[in-house]
């Protein structure tokens, strides 16, 4: 598989932005010149609005509360990191820079400036696509599907290495599965000093766990194929 084609059927940066939202589990918050780390505390609304949730009495909401105009700048900061065990598990980084204003029960942050930092680079995401995306619809499913796939499945993972270029595997001790969304499966490819990435692309996209388990389907019936086909080589 080209390596430089297999990166080509990706989410666009806003739907992987709103990803990063929704499954991040904490967030650190940055206002009036503090820094609050909040875990399970945030919950996000269909235009990408954070619901924060803080005690009454803490420090952010007297801070907010009594804010010029009943808004307070602050940025925010999650953090994508891989369900399955590997070096660099740190995925992405999404920081959102807005305003929070009081809520009926919760702090309501309106995000204006959104930056999304992968591995490829860091890239600015216009808000307003920000609001109008959605996470990826395996996004939710994904750390119970990769954590399955590579506690219960590491001769399927082995397998799939059949897809991936031989320069791409040179010095390769482990690999592992590192991301899925609707459009391919990521794995990461561990040598003993240094590591890299390889996607491989569905054949067309999964936007539920039932077609993800076809699409799976499709990728290890390639590999076996590819198998055979070295195998016939070999032997002639």
């Amino acid at each position: 598989m080209d390596d430089s084609q297999s990166w080509a059927a990706m989410p666009s940066v806003a739907q992987q932005a709103r990803s990063v939202l929704a499954t991040a589990f904490s967030c650190a918050v940055t206002a009036a010149g503090g820094r609050e780390d909040v875990v399970g505390a945030h919950t996000v609304a269909e235009d990408g609005r954070v619901l924060l949730r803080v005690p009454e009495d803490g420090r952010l909401n007297a801070t907010v509360t009594c804010a010029p105009r009943g808004e307070l700048p602050a940025v925010l900061e999650f953090a994508d990191v891989a369900p399955v065990p590997v070096r660099r598990r740190i995925r992405a980084r999404l920081w959102l820079a807005g305003r929070f204003a009081p809520g009926e029960d919760h702090l309501v942050f309106r995000p204006l400036r959104v930056v999304l930092r992968r591995p490829s680079g860091t890239v600015v995401v216009d808000p307003d696509e920000f609001a109008g995306a959605a996470p990826d619809p395996l996004a939710g499913a994904e750390a119970r599907l990769l954590t399955h796939l590579a506690d219960c499945h590491q001769d399927a993972v082995d397998r799939l290495t059949r897809l991936v270029r031989a320069d791409s595997l040179h010095g390769a001790v482990r690999v592992r599965p590192l991301a899925v969304d609707r459009h391919g499966l990521t794995l990461r490819i561990e040598r003993p000093r240094t590591d890299g990435d390889v996607r491989l692309p569905f054949h067309a996209p999964a936007d539920d766990v039932s077609a993800l388990a076809e699409r799976m389907h499709v990728l290890l019936s390639q590999a076996r194929s590819e198998e055979r086909r070295v195998g016939k080589e070999c032997r002639s």
